[in-house]
């Protein structure tokens, strides 16, 4: 059987989850990726049962699930360092407060592991920042051990969030992205080792995130088949551009034509989605498949529908027998 399709709800944040449910179980989904700004409230779901139970009916009133919650934005917030891009992801009360914000990002990310078991899920999707993103070109030269101090300050942050996650039997599936500290293949390594293998923690893979900047996307998988605890299937297309603006982006809007790389609806991008489902199969993930649909050339419920058939499409079962199993019969 083929894995379940669901979309994350995070790109449609500015309509009510009703709305959000009837259009996404109209256009064939399995069910949300639940974002968790306007379409769940964490700390209402860690202490309500009821909640949940309100939250499920109205996803089922659609012949609708879910599988996993988001918790990208407020997770940026633990590990980062503050500027005032940081602002819009915190409450208003707590925007001229950086360790008030931090606090609350904290609090927020352990009750999204107690959120998730109450609505049944098993992985928390996210980002938890990081205190060494802003010496990736290292000019002026970093000082020595100032990386390696980085990843120990977003261990010492994390292991008490993750440590929650695994009394709630719930998984934490940090992006590998471009602001994180795990962006690329080694990038990831170092940061298991940080957290010392931490059970609760594992990846959600995104090969939209990797492929640009030249990371072999399928390699990734291979390199953590214990670890890919969710999927989104997001496209991106590079070399797309008139060489003006290169991998960095130049500081331009995404659509840019001049663009070196770009998110795509998937399927319209770059991403070879069958070399990453025969991985998924090999490392046995028979979770769902979660697609993040960001592609400004296109109307974004067109985008969820093509996408829905894209991933049918895509996506099949692992052979339960040897292909020529019935010849040595």
């Amino acid at each position: 059987m083929a894995r379940k399709a669901t979309i994350y709800s995070l790109q449609f944040s500015d309509l009510p989850l009703g709305e959000v449910a009837e259009k996404m179980s109209a256009a064939g989904y399995d069910g949300l990726e639940l974002g968790t700004l306007n379409h769940l409230d964490v700390d209402k779901a860690a202490k309500s049962k009821a909640y949940c139970e309100d939250v499920l009916e109205l996803l089922a009133g659609h012949n609708l699930k879910t599988w996993a919650i988001g918790m990208h934005c407020q997770g940026q917030l633990v590990c980062d360092k503050y500027d005032e891009r940081h602002a819009g992801l915190a409450p208003k009360a707590l925007r001229k407060d950086p360790k008030a914000m931090r606090a609350w990002a904290v609090k927020e990310m352990k009750n999204a592991a107690k959120a998730a078991k109450n609505l049944g899920c098993e992985v928390v999707t996210g980002f938890f920042g990081s205190p060494v993103w802003p010496y990736l070109y290292s000019f002026p030269p970093c000082a020595p051990g100032m990386i390696a101090e980085g990843y120990k300050a977003f261990a010492k942050a994390v292991k008490p969030i993750l440590d929650v996650y695994a009394d709630c039997g719930v998984k934490f599936a940090l992006e590998a992205h471009p602001t994180e500290i795990a962006f690329d293949i080694f990038s990831a390594e170092r940061t298991l080792e940080a957290v010392a293998g931490h059970p609760a923690f594992g990846f959600n893979y995104d090969p939209s995130h990797l492929g640009y900047q030249g990371v072999d996307y399928v390699k990734f998988i291979r390199t953590f088949p214990e670890r890919i605890f969710h999927v989104h299937v997001k496209d991106a297309w590079w070399g797309h551009g008139d060489g003006t603006i290169g991998v960095f982006g130049g500081h331009s809007e995404f659509g840019d034509p001049r663009r070196y790389w770009d998110f795509r609806s998937p399927g319209h991008g770059d991403i070879k989605f069958e070399d990453i489902i025969v991985a998924l199969n090999d490392i046995g993930y028979r979770g769902p498949l979660s697609v993040e649909w960001e592609d400004g050339r296109m109307d974004r419920f067109h985008g969820a529908r093509e996408s829905l058939e894209f991933v049918r499409k895509i996506d099949f079962a692992p052979s339960e027998l040897a292909f020529d199993g019935a010849f040595s019969k």
